[in-house]
């Protein structure tokens, strides 16, 4: 018995030093995002793989997943899906995870970018914000009336500091204004009318894309881009990538979310569809494949012929 208790011990000794150590994961972490890391250290030790044969068979630098896998960077959707998929998993389960963890990431972010309130009394509250909002830009008069009362000096540093907090809060409200990415001329010319603020904090909203599949002069388009020739490739963004994307999926390939992004899947798809047209598997939209998308596969068969 002895002995058969120290075979066991020195086997799982043995398990244990194979077993890759990972390093704790920030305390300030927040848990639902600690959740979705843990689950992708777990995938990540089933799989067997190095960081390198991950970065291969998912498209993402190793840098990247050490990144991803420290707690220090929140991988984006298609990572995770890749990872689902190299274990043959499921990922609904696990986009689940990663969709309460943007969230929660997200909130992190904005409290960590969130400048520190004024602190200021009763008497000389309203001075200082009227000071520092007539050092910086103008302000309604119906803000300014009752700021004018009592006139205090205020270090320069400071000034900055209100002035900063205000310029935050009227950006916030006028990008309440901002709903959707305008998708026609009218639209455009509402969005050009806001204030420059609004216009910004428009522009760093996430886009996004809607297929409106016709067919014209023999070609098909889905009204993101009317391009022949643009060059697209692994990590690519825009209405061009948004193009291919309901292209391919008219065509019967998924590639994935048309959300505008050259990733992994989009990726596969277009290989997909250049085996399907005899054309070079190389993975790169050129003039041939966006030929091969907007013609249609009888127009595949002509040109094989």
């Amino acid at each position: 018995m002895r002995w058969g208790t120290g075979s066991r011990t020195r086997d799982r000794k043995r398990e244990w030093g194979n077993m890759p150590r990972w390093k704790e994961l920030p305390t300030e972490l927040d848990p639902r995002v600690r959740q979705l890391v843990v689950r992708l250290r777990r995938l990540k030790d089933h799989s067997g793989l190095t960081m390198r044969q991950l970065a291969a068979k998912t498209g993402y630098s190793a840098k990247s997943w050490e990144r991803y896998l420290g707690g220090r960077s929140l991988p984006p959707r298609e990572a995770v899906e890749a990872m689902a998929r190299i274990e043959g998993d499921d990922p609904t389960r696990l986009l689940a995870l990663h969709e309460v963890a943007a969230e929660a990431w997200g909130d992190r972010r904005g409290a960590a970018s969130a400048p520190e309130a004024p602190r200021t009394t009763e008497a000389t509250g309203t001075a200082e914000t009227a000071e520092a909002v007539e050092a910086t830009t103008a302000v309604p008069e119906s803000l300014s009336a009752g700021t004018k009362k009592a006139r205090l000096h205020i270090p320069s540093p400071r000034v900055a500091l209100v002035a900063g907090a205000l310029t935050l809060v009227v950006a916030a409200s006028a990008a309440v204004l901002v709903v959707t990415r305008p998708a026609d001329g009218a639209g455009r010319a509402a969005a050009d009318s806001l204030s420059p603020s609004a216009a910004a904090a428009s522009s760093r909203s996430k886009p996004t894309y809607a297929c409106r599949v016709e067919r014209i002069d023999d070609h098909w388009y889905a009204g993101n881009s009317r391009t022949q020739d643009a060059l697209l490739a692994y990590g690519h963004a825009g209405p061009k990538v948004a193009e291919a994307q309901c292209l391919l999926r008219r065509a019967g390939i998924s590639p994935g979310k048309i959300d505008g992004i050259y990733g992994p899947l989009t990726q596969r798809a277009v290989k997909i569809i250049q085996k399907r047209a005899g054309l070079p598997n190389d993975g790169l939209v050129g003039p041939h494949t966006w030929k091969a998308l907007r013609t249609g596969p009888q127009a595949w068969k002509a040109h094989q012929g």
